[in-house]
C-alpha cells in the first residue's frame, strides 16, 4: 500500500503471450531502477544462465525462456516498487504469472520459484515440443464455445483460460485449433487468433507434467502468504502454504478462471490494479470487467513514474 493512503493495491502478474522481443532489456524505460538489474543478475546466478539472453526473438520461441523471463520481470518490478514505498495488499498471476504472485506475497522464495518454474517449463516443452498451442476467441460465451468444440469433433481441443465472459482461450493441437477457429467465426465470434504460446496449457494434456511438478513442489518450502494470493484454478483467496503449493503445481493442468480472480480482488477491496511487465493485457481485461477501478500498467515506463501514478490514484 502506498504510504499514507487508504487505497488497497492489487499486483497482477501476466502470463505467457505477453512477452515481446527485448522486453527485459527495456524494463524500466530509459531510467531503470537499480533493483531491476539486481534481480536479473540474481536470477542469472541462480539458474547459471544469462537471463538477459532469454528475451531475444529467437530465444522466445522456447517455452522455458518465455516463462523464466516473465517471472524475472514480474519479481524485479515488484521489488523495485517496494523500494519506492509501493507494496501490494493482494496478488494474482495468470498461469506462469502465479509464480511471481507467490514470491510477491512471500509464500515462496525467488530462488525456489525460479527452480520450480524452470522445471515446469521444461516439462511442458518436452511433452509438446511442436504441433500444439493456444487460440484466443472473443465474442462467444463459455457455453457457446463448448458447443463449438463439441461440434468440431476435435481430438485435442480444450477450454483453457476464461479471461473474460466472452474472451476465452482454447488449448490443443494445431489442426484442431484451426477447426475451432473457423467454426468459432462461423458461430459469431468477433475474433479468433493464435497466441504466442507453443504448448497446450491448462488442460488434461498436461496431466503427467502436473503430477511430476507436484512431486517436485512437495520438496520445496512454502510459507503462509502475508497477503491474499488469488488461486488460478478456483479464483479464491488462498492463505495457507500447502494450498498455494498445490495451485502452483497444478495450474498448468486446469483452466484459469482469470475473470473470476479479478472480481474476487475487487470484492476484497482492491481499488488500484497494477500490472507487472510486460504488456497491459490484464489491466485491459480489468477495465472491461471493472470500468470504475483505477489501473496502472508498467509497460516500459520508469518505476518512479509508475509509483507516482499509483500514489496519485490511491491517495485520490
Amino acid at each position: 500500500m502506498a504510504d499514507g493512503s487508504n487505497g488497497m493495491i492489487a499486483f497482477l502478474f501476466p502470463g505467457q503471450g505477453s512477452q515481446f522481443a527485448g522486453f527485459l532489456h527495456t524494463l524500466g524505460g530509459a531510467t531503470p531502477h537499480a533493483r531491476l538489474a539486481e534481480t536479473i543478475e540474481e536470477a542469472s546466478d541462480i539458474l547459471h544462465i544469462d537471463v538477459l539472453s532469454l528475451d531475444h526473438a529467437e530465444a522466445l520461441s522456447s517455452t522455458v525462456a518465455v516463462q523464466i523471463s516473465l517471472l524475472v520481470a514480474g519479481v524485479a518490478a515488484a521489488r523495485a516498487f517496494h523500494e519506492e514505498g509501493i507494496a501490494p495488499d493482494a496478488v494474482a498471476g495468470l498461469s506462469v504469472g502465479a509464480y511471481g504472485a507467490a514470491v510477491a506475497c512471500n509464500a515462496l522464495s525467488f530462488g525456489d520459484a525460479l527452480r520450480l518454474l524452470h522445471l515446469r517449463a521444461q516439462l511442458m516443452e518436452r511433452a509438446y515440443p511442436r504441433g500444439y498451442g493456444m487460440l484466443a476467441v472473443s465474442g462467444l460465451s463459455e457455453r457457446e464455445l463448448d458447443a463449438v468444440i463439441a461440434n468440431a469433433h476435435t481430438q485435442a481441443a480444450y477450454i483453457a483460460n476464461l479471461n473474460a465472459p466472452r474472451q476465452i482461450v482454447v488449448a490443443g493441437a494445431d489442426g484442431d485449433l484451426d477447426q475451432v477457429r473457423e467454426r468459432s467465426l462461423d458461430a459469431g465470434a468477433r475474433k479468433a487468433e493464435r497466441l504466442a504460446v507453443s504448448v497446450p496449457s491448462h488442460c488434461v494434456l498436461l496431466d503427467d507434467a502436473a503430477r511430476e511438478l507436484t512431486e517436485a513442489a512437495s520438496k520445496i518450502a512454502f510459507r503462509a502468504p502475508t497477503i491474499p494470493y488469488i488461486s488460478n484454478r478456483g479464483a479464491r483467496p488462498l492463505r495457507q502454504a500447502d494450498a498455494i503449493r498445490t495451485d502452483l503445481a497444478t495450474n498448468l493442468r486446469y483452466p484459469v478462471r482469470w475473470h473470476d480472480s479479478t472480481i474476487v480482488l475487487r470484492e476484497l477491496g482492491a481499488q488500484v490494479f497494477v500490472e507487472m511487465p510486460p504488456g497491459r493485457t490484464l489491466t485491459q481485461l480489468a477495465e472491461d470487467a471493472l470500468p470504475g477501478v483505477a489501473k496502472v500498467a508498467i509497460e516500459q515506463t520508469s518505476i518512479a513514474s509508475a509509483a507516482a501514478l499509483i500514489r496519485a490514484r490511491t491517495d485520490g
